[in-house]
């Protein structure tokens, strides 16, 4: 078992800020650390503490963001805590995610863990493992599943009103813009770019592998399906485990099929810009759809900026369920009912926060709305989805043993670490 100190050291071993405001006295508060503060990390970091929290430690790699994000929170926060972390808040680049979350449960910390979990179906196992092993609360950062109206939709198609459900689309459609080709150099001052990489291979700096686009490298995330898609494909499997089971056996399919490409701009990314998966579950289809050029303005959004001089426009995040008597559509801000008669109702979405629920669940010691296996499983249909792109064809897959039917497809079940940055062992 390491102590806080250890597991922040091993885990990231980078720069730190210690917030030191002054004690609010409020013994039940959760007190946290917070691993990656730019974008999410930052907004997960002023969401948690408006919810309750307080947080101790932030740890970053980049100067700036330090600088940034924890005076941020300093002043989100205010009063110094008085006590050892509770919990810490992963939300760094998704190469880390795996490595980072097992040492935190394993030095006895509960877990926020930014979307996707993990790199692979394997990590996803180690890290379920880990949390059951040590009793730890793990929350994955996927937030429709603390929304109400998503949860009254899949509740209403599980619900039979709109008769056999056949088919469930999910899409994702964001303007991305171009993030051109610019030459390998030097990594920002202060910034340990060889601790950045971390697990990853050894490469030179260039700014497209780094703050936000790195979403656009295989060596780092998840392409676009685990960036943004999680989160539609979360809501459909959603209403799936409602209709089918929760466990992956009855909610995860036997046959994937991906398609797509870089069919729009010519620039330095690696992972589709338009890409379509089928998942075919024998008696229902799963339809997941990428598109990074235009919308269908169902609603409109604000994308996060993915470069200092680019940056995203809107976006349209929907999952769509077809039965036979009704379609349901649910969108980030409402869900509708389409009738069969033409007639349309609609559900407005309240204000929930996932973090919230993820301090209520350190407290209660129950398991929060996105529970470690419940993102597991969502994280799994990315990673389906991007077996099949990667190998240009149709895969097999059990779910029962969670392997592919052909070894080609089962040596992406896991990856290749740097040394020095193996998963540890649970």
């Amino acid at each position: 078992m390491q102590n806080r100190r250890t597991f922040l050291k091993a885990a990231m071993a980078g720069g730190f800020v210690n917030l030191n405001p002054a004690a609010m006295g409020a013994n039940e508060k959760v007190t946290l650390a917070l691993i990656g503060g730019r974008n999410q990390g930052n907004g997960d970091a002023l969401r948690a503490i408006k919810a309750g929290a307080r947080f101790k430690t932030f740890c970053d790699l980049d100067p700036k963001v330090l600088e940034k994000t924890g005076a941020d929170i300093a002043k989100a926060q205010g009063g110094k805590p008085g006590k050892e972390i509770d919990a810490v808040v992963i939300a760094t680049p998704d190469h880390w995610h795996a490595r980072m979350a097992i040492l935190a449960c394993q030095a006895g910390k509960d877990v926020y863990v930014e979307k996707p979990l993990c790199q692979t179906i394997h990590e996803g196992q180690v890290i379920r493992d880990a949390a059951r092993k040590h009793d730890r609360v793990v929350q994955v950062g996927t937030q429709r599943r603390s929304m109400a109206h998503f949860k009254s939709a899949a509740e209403f198609v599980a619900s039979g009103n709109i008769g056999k459900v056949p088919l469930i689309k999910a899409w994702i459609n964001q303007i991305r813009i171009d993030i051109g080709k610019p030459a390998d150099g030097a990594p920002p001052m202060g910034v340990n770019y060889d601790r950045w990489l971390g697990p990853a291979p050894s490469r030179p700096f260039n700014e497209n592998r780094f703050h936000y686009i790195w979403r656009y490298f295989w060596d780092y995330g998840n392409s676009e399906i685990g960036n943004q898609g999680i989160h539609v494909l979360d809501a459909a499997i959603w209403a799936i485990q409602l209709m089918r089971g929760f466990d992956g056996p009855k909610c995860l399919p036997k046959r994937i099929s991906a398609t797509g490409g870089i069919y729009w701009l010519n620039d330095a990314k690696e992972v589709p810009d338009t890409q379509i998966v089928s998942y075919d579950y024998g008696d229902m289809m799963l339809n997941f759809e990428l598109r990074s050029f235009a919308t269908d303005y169902l609603s409109p959004h604000t994308a996060p900026r993915i470069g200092p001089k680019t940056a995203g426009g809107p976006a349209d995040f929907a999952t769509a369920f077809y039965g036979t008597e009704a379609t349901v559509l649910a969108l980030n801000d409402r869900w509708e009912v389409h009738w069969r008669d033409g007639k349309v109702e609609q559900t407005k979405a309240g204000d929930e926060s996932h973090e919230a629920d993820f301090l209520a669940a350190v407290k209660s010691r129950k398991r929060p709305n996105a529970d470690v296996e419940i993102g597991r499983l969502s994280t799994m249909l990315c990673h389906l989805g991007n077996v099949s792109y990667k190998l240009g064809r149709d895969v097999r897959f059990d779910p029962k043993t969670e392997k592919f039917g052909d070894a080609e497809a089962n040596k992406l079940l896991r990856k290749e670490y740097r040394a020095g940055y193996e998963l540890p062992k649970v």
